[in-house]
């Protein structure tokens, strides 16, 4: 299982505390040195059964920017949203944790923690 973190952030903190608890075998991803590209990021999306827009911190100053409120949630703006997570990676949701049986999760909370465990 890979779990990606911003070690800045207290959930991130909170996940790697809990599978280190639960003695969980991990590998700790920092996205924001180790950037994942738009590839990486759509098989990601697959696993997690969600869509860009779903993982995406619009309430950080890029996403402001960017203007990501008022971008189009569709198939068609898919790959633009997509482009945007992977060229500034700080809109990325976290944690997330890829799981051992191909899926993943946004692990925000102690229970979803536990739901990549399980997996």
């Amino acid at each position: 299982m890979e779990i990606w973190i911003n070690p800045a952030c207290s959930k991130c903190r909170s996940a790697l505390t809990l599978l280190d608890a639960e003695g969980a075998d991990y590998t700790v991803r920092r996205y924001l040195e180790d950037v994942p590209g738009e590839d990486e990021i759509s098989a990601v999306l697959e696993r997690l059964g969600l869509e860009p827009w779903d993982i995406t911190r619009t309430q950080e100053a890029e996403a402001k920017e960017l203007g990501l409120k008022e971008w189009p949630r569709d198939a068609a703006a898919r790959g633009r949203w997509i482009a945007a997570l992977a060229e500034h990676p700080r809109l990325i949701q976290r944690p997330i944790i890829t799981a051992e049986d191909g899926t993943a999760v946004v692990a925000r909370t102690d229970d979803a923690v536990r739901d990549a465990l399980s997996r």
